[in-house]
């Protein structure tokens, strides 16, 4: 009964997500790359596997570049020199450009790391795009009010990772289209 009642509701999410949303994604991220720039996958935990997975498959199968901030060293150095709650902040003051796109992967949408980062990005005219959960009424969506935001209405940490994923992958899909699948997708 849990998995059928688990897999009713990956699809009761699903079926919320906004088409719109991801097709306006899809124009950010061309317009990142005609602009020249590169996208900035930013996340805690489960999620930074999220934005490696999504980062990887944009640069390789989409041609838009794209990096992440999941590298050992850059974590540890600028959380020990600058605080954990800073470290993402200082990394985009070094690698951030007005033309990239950022985006904020956290399923509460509180982690101060996170929020300190975008409120970096906000300040400085630099584009960002939020995918979060639990409430629509989380720091990352309030900051980015006039942004794209994606907010999967879920307080499982698994179902909204994964929501993240279909949402990250099925736009890269669209990006690169029915070229590479042979199909009308």
């Amino acid at each position: 009964m849990f998995l059928k009642n688990y897999f009713t509701k990956i699809s009761e999410l699903l079926n919320e997500i906004d088409i719109g949303k991801i097709l306006e994604l899809k124009k950010k991220l061309l317009l990142t790359k005609k602009k020249n720039g590169k996208v900035i996958m930013i996340g805690n935990g489960g999620s930074i596997s999220t934005c490696a997975h999504f980062s990887v498959d944009l640069t390789k199968n989409a041609k838009i570049k794209s990096v992440n901030f999941n590298e050992a060293n850059l974590i540890t150095c600028f959380s020990n020199d600058y605080g954990f709650e800073n470290w993402l902040k200082k990394a985009l003051i070094y690698y951030a450009e007005k033309s990239d796109l950022i985006m904020f992967l956290s399923v509460s949408g509180e982690s101060k790391n996170l929020v300190n980062a975008l409120t970096y990005c906000i300040k400085n005219n630099i584009d960002a795009v939020t995918l979060t959960g639990m409430s629509k009424n989380n720091k990352l969506c309030r900051i980015n009010k006039n942004g794209l935001n994606f907010n999967v209405n879920s307080s499982s940490y698994n179902l909204v990772e994964i929501l993240h994923h279909i949402t990250l992958l099925s736009t890269i899909d669209l990006v690169i289209g029915r070229e590479n699948y042979g199909s009308n997708l």
